[in-house]
């Protein structure tokens, strides 16, 4: 209720600890996640394909896709600190992507330039979610394809919970981030609330599919 509550002000960005905690519980649990996010979206580019990562907390996704191909990354967060946290696993991995700080709401960058966007767990915390959608569609090389990765806010309480345990390794991790879950869900969408904000964007075409807790969505330009 905090998020849904803020997200009415301002774009939401992880600041602090957090965002400490957070590169942690990802880099300890999440990497195999990633890696398969990864392997989904190489299957969708060509060699040198320009590649934008909207929100990309500790920025392991962008890391993982570079590891697959040769492209262009580049990798956009509200959070200055999580910006840092990116350069520096960037870094340690050896991975040349470009992380800078940004508003998937206003971006800066030119019309037309990205061959593919992606954005996980993080488009249920923009402020205005079809002005982002907008953004991602301008920003988009004609032909171009985003894909957003983001809870359902009818998942099941067991689906949840399942999720928890699978990414937990103790009791107190899993009711911790059953909890986190449970609060996060609160702010996420339904696939009918997706389905009426990109009715509202200039897309040609979208697919939506089911994915664990949540959904995957490819947007075609």
């Amino acid at each position: 209720m905090i998020m849904q509550f803020l997200r009415k002000f301002k774009d939401l960005g992880i600041t602090g600890g957090f965002t400490r905690w957070y590169d942690k519980n990802t880099r300890e649990n999440r990497i195999a996640e990633m890696q398969g996010y990864a392997k989904n979206i190489a299957s969708h580019l060509k060699d040198g394909a320009k590649v934008l990562e909207v929100a990309p907390g500790p920025g392991y996704l962008s890391i993982e896709l570079s590891k697959l191909g040769n492209y262009d990354l580049t990798g956009m967060d509200i959070s200055p600190d999580f910006i840092e946290i990116c350069k520096a696993n960037a870094k340690t991995e050896k991975a040349n992507i470009d992380f800078v700080v940004g508003n998937v709401s206003s971006m800066t960058f030119e019309n037309d330039i990205f061959d593919f966007i992606m954005c996980t767990a993080a488009f249920k915390n923009f402020k205005e979610p079809i002005v982002a959608l907008k953004e991602m569609y301008r920003v988009l090389t004609v032909g171009g394809i985003a894909f957003i990765g983001d809870m359902n806010r009818k998942v099941s309480e067991k689906v949840l919970e399942e999720a928890a345990r699978s990414i937990s390794k103790s009791r107190f991790e899993t009711w911790f981030m059953m909890n986190t879950f449970k609060m996060l869900k609160k702010s996420a969408y339904s696939r009918e609330e997706f389905e009426r904000m990109i009715k509202q964007t200039p897309f040609s075409r979208h697919e939506i599919f089911e994915d664990g807790i949540g959904f995957g969505i490819y947007l075609y330009k």
